[in-house]
């Protein structure tokens, strides 16, 4: 084999594995990022019973609402207390609700106009994303005007809120808001990471608002 068909091969060989490194670095996950305040007044103790309900009655016995009031209990389940199947028989009522807005358009400079991000970013210049092939932005859906150096993207905020009564009185002894800001709007992965965000070091410094970094799911 001649210099000149070596060299051939070998571009031939590193156009092929382009896509596969590109594919690679859109396997890499960054940490989902949520803002938490807490207000708290809980007792030391735990070991009471507890019942998640549904802030929203129109939410009360859905699935879904169902799948995330689990997460929930079993946060509550370790931090010691224990799961009442009956909220009437519960001494601690914890009232979940979570939503989602219709989003905003953002428009940022692309920093390499001649490689533009509505064609690179989704692969790897995305802060805050998970990412992989069931990534929804992984193709299109970026609204890249040219080559002029400017993009646009929808941001989403989600907000998971919740609060613990005590059941006796009333008394409120726990309110709680996490909030996100994200290009998903996919509540069956935003929900669980708000919880997860809830719960970190919980239940926190009374007042305190806390930048929380979840740790993405390992591929």
């Amino acid at each position: 084999m001649t210099n000149f068909t070596k060299h051939v091969c070998n571009r031939r060989r590193f156009s092929m594995l382009a896509p596969v490194a590109l594919l690679s670095l859109a396997a890499c996950a960054t940490p989902f990022r949520a803002d938490v305040q807490r207000f708290v007044a809980l007792p030391d103790t735990t070991g009471q019973s507890f019942a998640v309900v549904a802030a929203d009655p129109d939410l009360s016995g859905g699935l879904e609402f169902g799948q995330y009031a689990m997460l929930v209990e079993q946060k509550m389940l370790e931090l010691g207390y224990q799961r009442s199947d009956d909220p009437a028989a519960a001494e601690l009522i914890v009232s979940m609700d979570y939503e989602i807005d219709k989003g905003r358009e953002k428009v940022v400079a692309d920093p390499d106009p001649f490689y533009p991000s509505a064609r690179f970013s989704g692969y790897y210049r995305r802060p805050g994303y998970r990412y992989g092939f069931h990534d929804p932005f992984l193709y299109g859906g970026y609204g890249f005007s040219g080559y002029n150096g400017v993009r646009s993207f929808t941001v989403y905020t989600s907000e998971l809120d919740m609060k613990i009564d005590r059941a006796a009185n009333g008394e409120r002894l726990f309110e709680g808001k996490a909030e996100a800001l994200s290009r998903s709007k996919n509540l069956t992965y935003l929900v669980p990471n708000l919880v997860e965000a809830m719960f970190t070091d919980f239940p926190g410094n009374s007042g305190e608002r806390v930048r929380i970094s979840i740790a993405p799911e390992k591929e």
